[in-house]
């Protein structure tokens, strides 16, 4: 036994501490770490004995962040990401195409037999569909946007601007225009002053967008085959957007206006120019006198490029006002005004189209 050895033995057994045993030898051990490292008594390991509720949650947590598991009891555990492509979606129709299609092909029933029975009938019809037309405009401003766009000037305003282009061609029609505009700056000077400017510009607005554009169609009407012109007109509108809304739904990848209207494809436009011109080519060969097919695929062309802004810019309106319909008269449709879209601005491009090609007839 060395000196540190026995130094370390006689200091144990002058305190006289039962519990301290001898110090191993070794020449880096000094004796106050012989009175500091005790070796700790050995406890059971029993999980949860003398442990309070908080110390378990927390070494719970602890084990569960360790092992990947929940951090909260009533947490589910997450599941595996699975690498797999998702299902295909099948690609659906935004409306109820059973009662679109009833409602359209009750309309044209109604516009066939009024167009070729009485013309004037079918003026009445162009008239009652400014009117709805108008109403719902105005109540979608007021609601969305608190626009007080008058209703009785416009109302009567556009009935008489329709029969006016009608009986007196596009003299009448813009005369009539004028007395309108004129109609509705003096009736909104019944009411308060406060919102005077833009109630009376969207007045004005309404009454060039709905029923002097419409006015073209009755002006259509006046030629000696004017029935036939109106037709030419409506097919090739329907034409264009059924063309559009066919190859769009089945090969649209490419969006055309995202912001403005999102189900609307490039590919759409293309579908719709080439079902126009080609319907716009037999129309004029078959339907309109005096007409060759050349004019119609140039007409066709014209109807798919005017179809499609009009859609877009009421599509521009209705996101403005933050709606989808203008209306719900039409079931699968919406309202009258979700129907004129396209055939408001495409009127007077047909209108002029038909007089450089074969006159006014």
């Amino acid at each position: 036994m060395n000196d540190s050895s026995w130094g370390a033995a006689q200091g144990a057994g002058h305190w006289g501490a039962p519990e301290m045993q001898a110090a191993p030898a070794g020449p880096a051990y000094d004796v106050n770490d012989a009175q500091q490292t005790r070796p700790m008594p050995i406890v059971p390991d029993v999980p949860d004995a003398g442990r309070d509720a908080d110390d378990r949650d927390d070494r719970d947590q602890g084990a569960g962040r360790l092992s990947g598991g929940p951090l909260f009891r009533d947490e589910k555990p997450q599941e595996p990401m699975s690498t797999a492509p998702p299902p295909p979606q099948k690609k659906r129709a935004g409306r109820d195409l059973r009662a679109a299609i009833g409602v359209g092909v009750g309309l044209g029933a109604v516009i066939v037999a009024s167009l070729f029975i009485v013309k004037a009938v079918f003026v009445g019809v162009i008239a009652v569909a400014v009117v709805v037309g108008l109403w719902e405009l105005t109540s979608r401003l007021q609601e969305r946007k608190g626009i007080k766009a008058p209703l009785v000037p416009l109302a009567v305003g556009g009935a008489a601007m329709v029969v006016a282009g009608y009986a007196r061609g596009a003299e009448g029609a813009w005369v009539a225009m004028a007395l309108t505009a004129l109609a509705v700056l003096v009736w909104r000077m019944t009411e308060p002053p406060e919102g005077y400017l833009k109630d009376v510009t969207a007045g004005v607005f309404a009454a060039f967008y709905v029923p002097f554009l419409a006015t073209f169609v009755a002006m259509l009407l006046t030629a000696d085959d004017g029935p036939w012109r109106v037709l030419t007109f409506l097919l090739l509108t329907v034409v264009s957007d059924t063309g559009a809304y066919a190859v769009g739904w089945r090969f649209g990848k490419h969006k055309l206006a995202p912001r403005i209207s999102p189900g609307k494809t490039r590919e759409g436009l293309f579908g719709a120019v080439a079902f126009a011109m080609v319907a716009g080519a037999l129309c004029m060969q078959f339907l309109i006198d005096g007409g060759s097919w050349w004019q119609g695929l140039l007409l066709g062309l014209a109807v798919a490029a005017s179809a499609t802004l009009g859609d877009l810019g009421e599509s521009m309106i209705k996101r403005d006002l933050g709606i989808k319909d203008m209306g719900t008269l039409l079931p699968g449709h919406g309202g009258i005004m979700d129907r004129l879209d396209s055939l408001l601005p495409t009127a007077p491009v047909v209108w002029l189209l038909l007089v450089l090609f074969v006159g006014s007839g």
